[in-house]
Formats: structure tokens, C-alpha cells, sequence
């Protein structure tokens, strides 16, 4: 059986003693460690260096990101220059690395320096004002990726670290977790299966006895029973609705995460032209600007949501929209 991939992504000079660490730590614990120093990602000679990385990560099964002083080197699709200044804007290498595990929803662990935390702290106050000196940062855009990764609504766990022995307690706290509700999902999925088969047993039940009742109030009641019994066939299609948006992947996450009301999501999905769309207009529903624009990034950048979005118009009877199509992007080397 292969063993779980785990993609350590970071800056290295300023990082590379808890690289070394981590690569120990991960292969103690009986995984895989994926780390470009250590020669096994696989770089093609046809694309840039970094293209390799963004790769790599996409055939990980967990994804460390580990955020220190360094913002790194810029991605190979942005226009490099030889040196930035502090507040110039630009993509690194390690930000793209996490935004791909992102759009593949690869289970995901943030940690940042402690220095470069108090620092984002002291930067959420003064966001505005370009004359503070930061210490522990070459970059103000570490402090907008840190806010980036902060205001997504799931999958972003955070810890942060001052010395390796930190990392090592809340990684094995954190992926003991994983295991056991990997464990406590396969006996749902069993419990379920077993209730499923009840379930079954009562529709055919109650399809039986609403056949009775229907015959016994067109004997009884001629003139009212296609009334009563039409308005009965459309309460029940209606909850039947209901049931299956709850049991769709999008749906259950816009009810659970965001407590949207169920009639606001449906009014959404029936007037919306496309799942971009449908992503916007359910974005001003959310009060917090930041998950909301999230939101948003998340149907334009994973393919799955539209997917999940078309069955919602499916069972809402209407019909499907195409999936908004992917930009390419050109390349150069990499930080990994």
C-alpha cells in the first residue's frame, strides 16, 4: 500500500532547518515527505521550474505550508523584475503552491512563524500607512497572503511556531484527528447504508398506502380529491427538492457553513445564468466581504463546483450551465 504523500511548501534559505525537521517527522510517522531539496519532484525540461511544483502538489494527499520572513521567488506567469521593493505586489512560488492544493481541496495545514504573526497583527492595524518598518518580513504581500489564507471558510487550519518541537505536537494532534474521522466516516457510511435499506422498505410502504387513501377519497369525495390529492403531490415534490439540495455537496455547504436560508439559495439557483453568477449574488448574502470574494475565487478556480452547482439546477428542473472555462498561464523557475 502506498504511503500518504505529504508536500512541504515554503521559502528555503531562511526555512531549511524546519524542512530538514519536517522531512525527519514525516517519514518517522510512516509517510512520504515531498520536498524539492530532496529530489522528488519530478521536473520536466519542456515547462519552468515551478509549473513542476504546481504538479506535484496536485498528486500530494496533504499539503504543509509553512510561512516564515521570505515571501520568495516570483511565479513563473508573473513579469520578473531583479529585486521588489517592500510593498510591490506580486505572486510567489509558495502562493501559488497553496492555491493549487486549494483548488484541489487537498487537506491542508498552515504554519507561521510566531515574529511574522505579531507583526500581521501590528499590519492589520496600519494597512494603509507604508512608513512602518516591519523586522521579521521582506514583503507586505506575506502579510496579504497570511489574510488571503485566513478568510477562507474551511480547510485552513493555522499554528503558529517558534521552535520545531511546536510543530511536531500539533501535527501528530492534527492528523490523528484526520485518521479517527476517517474511521468515524467509514462506520457512518456503514449505519447509513443499513438505514437506507429501512428507508427503502417504508417508500414502498408508504407509496402503498397513499394509493389507498387516493382510492378511498375519490369514492368518498369525487369532487375534492384531485384537489387535495394534487396539492398533496406537490408538497411532497417540493420537500422531496429540499431533501436532495440538502444532500448535494454545494447545497450542504451554503446551509451548514454560510446558514443561508434554504428559500434564498433555490430563488439563487433558478434566476442565475451561470455558477459565476449564481457565486456572486449568493456572495452579498454573506456579511463578511473577504468570504464572500472566497466564495467567489472557489467557483472560479475548481472545476467540481459548477458540477455540483448543474445537479442543483437539475433537480430543480432547469437546465445545466457550462463551466467557466480555464485561463491559461505561461511559466518560470521555482522556490518549492
Amino acid at each position: 500500500m502506498a504511503n500518504p504523500r505529504v508536500f512541504i511548501s515554503s521559502t528555503y534559505y531562511d526555512l531549511k532547518h524546519i524542512r530538514s525537521s519536517m522531512d525527519i517527522f514525516i517519514d518517522s510517522m510512516g509517510y512520504e515527505s515531498v520536498l524539492s531539496e530532496k529530489g522528488n519532484i519530478a521536473y520536466s525540461p519542456d515547462m519552468p521550474l515551478d509549473e513542476s511544483c504546481y504538479k506535484e502538489v496536485s498528486s500530494a494527499d496533504i499539503f504543509v505550508l509553512i510561512i516564515g520572513g521570505r515571501y520568495g521567488s516570483e511565479a513563473s506567469d508573473g513579469e520578473r523584475e531583479k529585486s521588489k521593493d517592500f510593498f510591490d505586489r506580486y505572486e510567489s512560488v509558495t502562493k501559488k503552491e497553496f492555491e493549487e492544493a486549494n483548488k484541489r481541496d487537498i487537506p491542508t495545514y498552515i504554519l507561521i512563524e510566531n515574529s511574522v504573526y505579531s507583526e500581521y497583527q501590528t499590519y492589520l492595524r496600519n494597512k494603509n500607512n507604508e512608513n512602518i518598518s516591519y523586522a521579521h518580513v521582506d514583503s507586505v504581500n506575506i502579510f496579504k497572503f497570511i489574510e488571503k489564507i485566513l478568510s477562507r471558510p474551511r480547510n485552513n487550519p493555522m499554528k503558529t511556531f517558534e521552535k520545531f518541537s511546536d510543530i511536531d505536537s500539533w501535527l501528530r494532534e492534527q492528523w490523528a484527528g484526520l485518521f479517527r474521522e476517517l474511521l468515524k466516516r467509514m462506520s457512518d457510511q456503514k449505519k447509513f447504508t443499513e438505514l437506507s435499506h429501512q428507508v427503502d422498505g417504508l417508500k414502498e410502504i408508504n407509496t402503498t398506502l397513499k394509493t389507498y387513501l387516493e382510492t378511498m377519497m375519490k369514492v368518498v369525495s369525487p369532487d375534492e380529491s384531485s384537489i387535495v390529492i394534487e396539492a398533496e403531490d406537490k408538497r411532497l415534490t417540493d420537500i422531496n427538492r429540499i431533501d436532495k439540495v440538502r444532500a448535494n455537496r454545494l447545497g450542504d455547504y451554503l446551509i451548514e457553513d454560510f446558514k443561508l436560508p434554504m428559500k434564498s439559495i433555490i430563488n439563487e439557483i433558478i434566476v442565475a445564468k451561470s455558477s459565476i453568477g449564481f457565486a456572486r449574488e449568493i456572495a452579498k448574502l454573506i456579511e463578511d466581504d473577504l468570504v464572500g470574494q472566497s466564495l467567489i475565487e472557489l467557483f472560479e478556480s475548481t472545476p467540481t463546483v459548477t458540477d455540483d452547482f448543474n445537479e442543483l439546477r437539475t433537480i430543480l428542473g432547469l437546465s445545466p450551465v457550462r463551466k467557466p472555462s480555464n485561463k491559461s498561464s505561461k511559466s518560470s523557475p521555482s522556490d518549492g
